[in-house]
């Protein structure tokens, strides 16, 4: 009798351990939806499906770690990430929980071809950030969240250092991309992970006042002191591998 109910007890542990697994797991996918294209050829070629499959646990569980999100109540419920590859104007962006990237640009951009996987890993941490970032019910400003996104890749290392935005460039804090980012370290400066929890802050909306209640003084003024840091001086905006094309 209790050898039988030992035997019956085993499995169904076993069970609901996957179970909750599961309900906190997120799945993958990547589509090409053009592979007879010069840019879907190309993507077949030197990126390829299983490749970028293999990155995006990896690439997720590191969004989770930069922004502190220990516990899955702190982070964003995603079931599931489907990347498209495809044609349309631009490089590649997200709607939903979707990431669309154009093949297009792979083609024109991704020189030399041998760096093209880096390329790719250097892009997919933007958007994967766009994907999990907290974003206040969209009512964050869309430089701060195209900031964060390229603070999380700077973070990974998967980034041109030699061309990428200097500290002190910019006319805005909510500039975006490299300019925001820069600001951002600025930032985690005066107070180690404020990025991280100015993105927690913004699970459920978006307040200039968060600024205040981290830093104890408003986002103008910090942005103020922070071109006074590097003599305020006058200096190009983002620059990146892409020659300015932006996502």
């Amino acid at each position: 009798m209790d050898r039988s109910i030992c035997i019956f007890l085993i499995p169904v542990s076993l069970l609901l351990a996957c179970l909750v697994h599961n309900t906190h797991a997120v799945d993958f996918k990547v589509t090409n939806t053009v592979p007879n294209t010069p840019g879907g050829r190309m993507f077949d070629q030197e990126i390829g499906v299983n490749f970028a499959l293999s990155i995006m646990p990896d690439i997720t569980e590191f969004i989770y770690k930069v922004f502190e999100e220990t516990r899955s109540e702190q982070r964003r419920h995603v079931p599931v990430v489907n990347v498209y590859i495809s044609e349309f104007p631009g490089y590649a962006y997200k709607n939903g929980d979707n990431i669309n990237i154009s093949a297009s640009a792979l083609d024109q951009f991704y020189h030399p071809r041998s760096e093209s996987k880096r390329f790719f890993t250097s892009l997919m941490y933007h958007e994967m950030t766009h994907v999990f970032q907290w974003h206040g019910n969209f009512g964050a400003p869309g430089g701060l969240t195209e900031g964060t996104a390229d603070y999380v890749m700077v973070k990974s290392g998967f980034y041109d250092q030699a061309t990428y935005t200097k500290p002190g460039a910019g006319k805005r804090w909510d500039e975006g991309y490299g300019v925001t980012e820069r600001f951002l370290e600025y930032c985690d400066s005066l107070l180690n992970g404020f990025t991280a929890k100015l993105n927690l802050k913004m699970q459920y909306t978006y307040s200039d006042n968060y600024w205040v209640e981290l830093l104890g003084k408003p986002v103008d003024q910090l942005w103020r002191e922070y071109k006074a840091k590097y003599g305020n001086q006058p200096q190009e905006a983002s620059v990146d591998m892409f020659q300015g094309l932006k996502y």
